[in-house]
């Protein structure tokens, strides 16, 4: 039964020093017997300056970070699921990009997130995160992974079934969810959307979050999470703190669910 470490952040502005405690996190993950460790959402970088940021965001081949977290998922011997970066891609646009890094220390599997954020709250925030983001337009999955094939979203992915849909179909044991998301809006539908997504999968979830106030003046709402295919919440972080848990993932449960409620088995295509 394989062990995973689930980082939960408050990530800054400084690149290096998130990194710092990505490190940590992986030495103390390893220590703590697992096999593979998540983080969230923009674990490297999280400021809405655009224009401080900027200075940060390069193409993933120009970042000192991305063979840097190679390195440090060899030297652990663990899987890390980096929940996403921000990296500079074509036309002068970023891609809001998840990472998984094998032991073997090769360079990651990506995925792009597809949803782009673009919303007006009730308390007043606004978000227009494809004002700089390029939407990713690929499904991804990741096979042989410690909890076996992972299906790869981020954040506000969440909302959109028809993508835990494409997933489904590809029979994934674990769907990542690394996210940051607002405090209104994880109040009202983080838990209910990811046992949903979990259960319409008949998957793990795992979402990895961002929690706290930030440098850069927004509020997370924390909450990382561990679902099990029958949508039983394994894990939950809180909505205080940052810090690592570890959660065990029995994959012998996700048949067990598959037997007892088959409807990936039984779905038709809905015609339009």
């Amino acid at each position: 039964m394989p062990k995973i470490a689930v980082l939960q952040m408050c990530s800054g502005i400084d690149p290096a020093r998130n990194f710092d405690t990505i490190r940590d996190a992986a030495n103390a993950a390893r220590e703590g017997g697992a096999q593979m460790l998540f983080t969230p959402e923009m674990s490297m970088l999280l400021d809405r300056n655009r224009a401080r940021a900027a200075q940060h965001i390069v193409p993933q081949m120009q970042s000192p970070f991305v063979p840097m977290l190679a390195n440090l998922a060899e030297e652990n011997e663990l899987t890390i699921a980096l929940g996403s970066m921000a990296v500079a891609v074509a036309g002068g646009r970023n891609a809001n990009r998840s990472m998984v890094f094998a032991p073997s220390g090769e360079g990651p599997v990506t995925y792009d997130k597809i949803h782009m954020f673009d919303v007006d709250l009730a308390n007043g925030e606004s978000w227009r995160e494809s004002n700089a983001y390029e939407p990713g337009r690929e499904v991804v999955t990741v096979d042989d992974t410690p909890v076996g094939r992972l299906g790869l979203t981020v954040c506000y992915d969440l909302r959109f079934p028809a993508l835990f849909g494409a997933l489904g179909k590809r029979r994934c044991d674990a769907i990542a969810v690394p996210a940051a998301f607002t405090r209104p809006t994880g109040a009202a539908h983080w838990h209910v959307m990811l046992r949903a997504r979990a259960i319409e999968a008949s998957a793990f979830v795992i979402a990895a979050a961002q929690v706290g106030k930030h440098e850069d003046g927004r509020e997370t709402y924390g909450h990382s999470l561990v679902v099990d295919p029958w949508g039983e919440v394994l894990l939950d972080m809180g909505g205080e703190e940052p810090g690592l848990a570890f959660c065990d993932i029995d994959l012998d449960r996700i048949a067990e669910v598959r037997a007892q409620v088959p409807s990936l088995a039984n779905a038709r295509e809905i015609p339009n």
